[in-house]
Parts: structure tokens; C-alpha cells; sequence
């Protein structure tokens, strides 16, 4: 195997085309694209500071490196990438890319990134950033950190445990997502999604788990959330109180208490849904704002 090791590499396409080689202690200034069209690459303890580092590249193993800002759109047209203990403050990072194992590695500028990949294992992944993760498929992750809005919309099949999301609009337009053992806060979560799983999550929600279509809750707490399950099927139970439940379209809701449940004979079929609490603080047949 080719040996690259404490270059200072510059201009366009540095090492464009390099197979079967190990870079180390390299570190990649000005200049695009400089490992395009590659393969067979062991990558530890470099520097990347420019655009376009990685496109349409196989097989490749990433440790120790550092992805500065301008290192943007970096991982391209990926086939088969292990990144691990890389901090990666390029935004629009891992586009189109499929076989992506992230391990320790920290997004701290992470808009718009891994779109449109698949088959992705994530572990110890701390993001910040918008847009995270849309039309993923085929998604592992666990201890995964993500501060930033709008996350996993349009994924399929996807699978969190032990996890924390500050995220609203999170899980839209998604099919069969399970979460385990996580925490997450953000409004309208899950909104025209399809067989999305909570277990032993807590929530903190606004008008969260509206518009699913088999919405399945065992064991989880929400806190602080008011309106949920509108227009959801679900198959719900709650620990302690959920503050208020709107129009759910079917389906059995337990909960030990409900602050007030609001039921629109209206919009929905009332008998499709049962509802079962320890008590229910109030009961309406509308909205705050229809009355």
C-alpha cells in the first residue's frame, strides 16, 4: 500500500484518482476535489480545509481527521466510508452516499447534511443543524445527539435508541421509524408519517404525533404536550398526563390522566377511538379557537 505521509497538498485534484494508499498526518489547503475518483484509502489525522474533499470514492477509512469549514459538500457519491473521532465543521457533508459508519464523530455545522444516503450506523454522533438526515434510508443510531429542525423528513426505516433530539418538524413524511429509550422535544413531530414507534421515549411536543398512520406508543412520558394525535390511528399508552388529546381518527389512547380531551364528531369518527384514563380533566367537542 502507498504511503502518504505530512504533505502540505494544494490545487485542484490534488491526489485525484489514488488507490490503495494510506495519507496520514496530511493536510489538504487550497484547492477542490482533492481526493476525486478514488479507492482503497486508510485517512488518518489530516486536515481538510477546502471544498469537495471526497467525491465518487470506495472503501474508505477516516480517523483523527478534521473537516474545516470550507471542506463544505464534502463526501459525495460515496460508496462504503468509516468515519471516527472526526470533527466535521463542514455543513452539506455525505450526499447520495450509501455504506456510511459514523463512530464519535461531531457535526458542529451540520445543515443539509447526509441527504439522500443510505444504509447508515451511527454511534456517539453529536449534530447541530437543519435539515438533518432528509430522505435517508436504512438508518442505525445510537447515543445520537441532534440540535436542529425539519430532521429525518422523507426517511425509511429508521432506528434510534438511547438518544437526545432538540428537533421540530422532526420524522415528517417518514415510514417505519422506532425509537428507543430516547428524549425528544420539537413541535409537530412526526406530522404524515407511517408506522412510527416510540418506546420508553419522553416527549415534549406541541401538537405532536398528528396526521400518522399507525402511530404505536408503549410505555413513554409527554411532558408539556398539548394536542396531540390529530387525525393519528394510534395505539397509544402514556405514563402520567398528557395535557391535552385532539381528534385522534382511531384506535385506544391510555393514559393516567388526560388535562382535557377533545373530540369533533364533526371531523372524526368518535366511536373508532377508545380512550381510556384514570381521569380526564375536561371534555370538549371543540377546539379553543372554534368556540
Amino acid at each position: 500500500m502507498r504511503e502518504i505521509i505530512q504533505q502540505s497538498l494544494k490545487g485542484e485534484r490534488a491526489l485525484f484518482g489514488t488507490h490503495d494508499a494510506r495519507i496520514s498526518y496530511c493536510t489538504f489547503g487550497e484547492g477542490e476535489s482533492p481526493l476525486k475518483e478514488c479507492s482503497n484509502l486508510e485517512i488518518d489525522n489530516c486536515l481538510f480545509k477546502w471544498k469537495y474533499p471526497l467525491w465518487y470514492t470506495k472503501n474508505v477509512k477516516m480517523t483523527n481527521c478534521t473537516l474545516f469549514e470550507m471542506a463544505r459538500a464534502g463526501i459525495w457519491y460515496v460508496d462504503t466510508i468509516s468515519v471516527s473521532d472526526t470533527v466535521i465543521e463542514a455543513p452539506k457533508n455525505f450526499r447520495r452516499a450509501r455504506g456510511i459508519r459514523l463512530q464519535n464523530v461531531d457535526f458542529p455545522n451540520a445543515v443539509e447534511t447526509l441527504w439522500n444516503c443510505q444504509d447508515i450506523e451511527m454511534v456517539n454522533v453529536t449534530a447541530k443543524g437543519d435539515y438533518f438526515a432528509m430522505n435517508c434510508k436504512n438508518v442505525r443510531a445510537e447515543h445520537f445527539t441532534l440540535v436542529g429542525n425539519y430532521s429525518f423528513d422523507g426517511g425509511e426505516n429508521i432506528e434510534i435508541r438511547n438518544s437526545r433530539m432538540l428537533s421540530r418538524d422532526s420524522f415528517w413524511n417518514a415510514e417505519n421509524v422506532t425509537v428507543y429509550d430516547s428524549f425528544i422535544s420539537g413541535e409537530y413531530l412526526g406530522w404524515n408519517s407511517r408506522n412510527i414507534t416510540l418506546i420508553n421515549c419522553t416527549i415534549e411536543s406541541l401538537q405532536g404525533m398528528c396526521y400518522i398512520d399507525n402511530l404505536v406508543m408503549k410505555n413513554c412520558r409527554l411532558i408539556n404536550t398539548n394536542l396531540a394525535f390529530e387525525y393519528s390511528s394510534a395505539d397509544v399508552e402514556i405514563v402520567g398526563q398528557v395535557d391535552s388529546v385532539f381528534n385522534p381518527k382511531g384506535g385506544i389512547i391510555r393514559a393516567d390522566r388526560i388535562g382535557e380531551l377533545i373530540m369533533d364528531g364533526r371531523k372524526v369518527k368518535i366511536d373508532q377511538t377508545k380512550i381510556e384514563a384514570g381521569e380526564i380533566g375536561r371534555t370538549s367537542d371543540r377546539a379553543e379557537w372554534e368556540l
